[in-house]
């Protein structure tokens, strides 16, 4: 049994305009702490900002507020965002769909974190819905020679 030590922020947000950013920045601080590389911090903060973005629009969450734990590992930051509101079912989720004519401008949100992150769940009842996802690091390549002896 590996003694990896957890580390924990918590970050507790108003459902304003543009506040998901102040959880992005943080969402860089610890990655870039954490030796995250550039691509992966990029998509820690689209995935969080996604995330913010649909408990602000979807949640109807009577305190206006997400929380949202960063919990730091050896190898891996784990997120779990959580909101009050009136929950979902991820079978009526609509997926996000190419037009016709296009491309949908909406509807992208939980596809967008699902392809950023490498373990996502959702948890959601009448009280409230809470996103967990992980992104783990990539193993160093190691300049080791491979021999086909």
């Amino acid at each position: 049994m590996s003694n990896q030590v957890n580390r924990e922020v918590i970050l507790i947000i108003p459902m304003f305009p543009n506040i998901e950013l102040a959880a992005a920045q943080t969402a860089f601080s610890l990655a870039e702490m954490m030796d995250f590389d550039e691509d992966d911090i990029d998509e820690i903060q689209l995935a969080i900002i996604e995330t913010c973005i649909n408990a602000f629009e979807h949640s109807k969450s009577e305190d206006n507020r997400v929380s949202i734990k960063f919990i730091m590992r050896d190898n891996e930051l784990e997120l779990k965002i959580t909101d009050c509101g009136v929950g979902f079912r991820l079978d009526h989720a609509k997926p996000a769909k190419i037009g016709e004519v296009g491309l949908k401008k909406r509807g992208w949100g939980l596809e967008i974190i699902r392809n950023m992150m490498d373990e996502v769940s959702i948890e959601s009842s009448d009280k409230g819905t809470t996103i967990t996802m992980i992104k783990r690091k990539m193993a160093p390549i190691r300049g080791e020679a491979i021999s086909n002896a």
